[in-house]
């Protein structure tokens, strides 16, 4: 081999960045990026502007004068049915049906997957069998049962009512991440526990707690979105004093009385979305971490 040859340079040839590959999943993306963005673009700008101005029937030029009154009036003035103090009033019953069904679900759901995963017991297998087939179940056929048996212990239309209706629908498809999450955990971290005369809580609290950072994040994305931006539930076991933000928000935006605000609807609609916008672009990382290591491995 001469000289030449070995000081040629070596490895693959370098694509070119405008290649057609790139092109392609490039353009793919810009077009699903505008899809997706046109439509919270549009609310955005209609919600800072003034009624006169959105009559004019341009939706997608910027506003010619931004005003945050729309904002104002959907968060304390929007009239939903007979009371006319926004969505303040929903974002509160939200938020306390949110934290106590998140913090339960999750609780029970991790300790169950645990169990699962490393505590073999008997009726185990029928017991996850049971669980993933509770996940496929159609909401609206346990709605009525579940009318019955609050009504039958004294909390339908209550809060707490509604918050263990959301733990129990949560179970399955939680269940599913954490056992499936710790599997993943090197069994050697468990009999090296087990031997050192750890037992199952403290095996539970020591290891298994402090490696889950990911898939407890992941869950608590997946509560947080689903009870957040829940309507169904919420409409059906709670009364109007006790209604969460979605459906105050529902009211809003259906009102038939008056003028039609579409700079309040806009406004009332991106305030009850901001709660799990929030939290998945906080922890966006984490989420894909942890379902890239809890949701693929059974």
């Amino acid at each position: 081999m001469t000289d030449a040859a070995l000081d040629a340079p070596r490895g693959p040839k370098p694509r070119p960045a405008l290649s057609r590959r790139n092109v392609f999943l490039y353009g793919t993306l810009l077009v699903v990026s505008v899809y997706y963005l046109l439509p919270l673009y549009v609310m955005i700008v209609t919600s800072l502007k003034g009624m006169p101005e959105i009559r004019l029937g341009n939706i997608f030029s910027p506003p010619v004068e931004v005003t945050f009154e729309p904002w104002v009036k959907a968060w304390s003035s929007a009239c939903t049915g007979l009371n006319c103090d926004g969505l303040s009033r929903g974002f509160w019953n939200s938020v306390r049906i949110l934290v106590p069904s998140v913090v339960m679900s999750i609780a029970i759901a991790s300790v169950n997957g645990y169990a699962l995963a490393n505590w073999r017991f008997r009726g185990a297998d029928l017991f996850f069998t049971i669980l993933i087939f509770g996940a496929f179940i159609p909401y609206q056929v346990m709605i009525y049962p579940i009318v019955i048996l609050l009504r039958e212990v004294g909390l339908y239309t209550d809060l707490f009512g509604l918050v263990i209706v959301h733990t129990i629908f949560g179970m399955p498809i939680l269940t599913l991440l954490f056992r499936n999450y710790f599997t993943t955990v090197p069994e050697d971290l468990f009999k090296a526990a087990r031997v050192d005369g750890a037992g199952f809580w403290g095996i539970y609290f020591r290891i298994m707690l402090p490696m889950s950072l990911p898939i407890f994040v992941v869950a608590i994305i997946l509560q947080v979105t689903g009870i957040w931006n829940d309507f169904l539930f919420g409409v059906v076991y709670t009364k109007p004093e006790n209604y969460p933000m979605t459906v105050q928000l529902n009211n809003i935006v259906n009102s038939v009385q008056g003028v039609k605000e579409y700079n309040v609807n806009m406004a009332a609609t991106l305030l009850t979305g901001l709660v799990p916008l929030v939290i998945y672009f906080v922890s966006g990382k984490l989420f894909v971490r942890g379902i890239a290591a809890g949701a693929v491995k059974g």
